[in-house]
């Protein structure tokens, strides 16, 4: 199996940005930990990151993977674009968030990408990417 991670907006600066709430792990650190433990259970990940809506949405859309794991970062609160592109993908779209942002400012609590991805997984920073790899195996 080969699963995409994708990070969005603001993801290239983890480790930088807010530790308190987003942890101290670079993004370089969170993609080798995610690589690591798809491997440890078969399966391959390529890593991109943009902090473009419209580049996402070509990732997206040229991706040869089986599944994806995707943390839209603060597109997932108000872009269509976004939203429309993963309903059209004939592959499943794991949706990520490091923090619990049901429990953050108002404005996250809107998600438009939700109910278009298969699963969402969110609030326990590395381990819901984690999480999100272990449901597109199927484990």
């Amino acid at each position: 199996m080969k699963i995409l991670l994708l990070n969005g907006v603001n993801l290239n600066m983890l480790g930088k940005r807010d530790p308190a709430l987003y942890g101290r792990d670079t993004l370089a650190q969170l993609e080798n930990k995610v690589i690591s433990y798809a491997a440890e259970r078969g399966a391959e990940v390529v890593c991109r990151q943009s902090n473009c809506e419209g580049e996402l949405v070509d990732i997206l859309q040229r991706t040869d993977c089986d599944g994806i794991v995707f943390n839209a970062g603060a597109y997932s609160h108000y872009s269509y674009a976004l939203r429309d592109c993963i309903e059209c993908l004939s592959v499943p779209v794991a949706e990520v968030h490091m923090t619990n942002v049901d429990k953050r400012e108002e404005f996250r609590r809107t998600d438009v990408l939700q109910e278009v991805c298969a699963a969402r997984f969110c609030g326990k920073g590395v381990q819901s990417y984690l999480d999100a790899v272990d449901f597109l195996i199927g484990k």
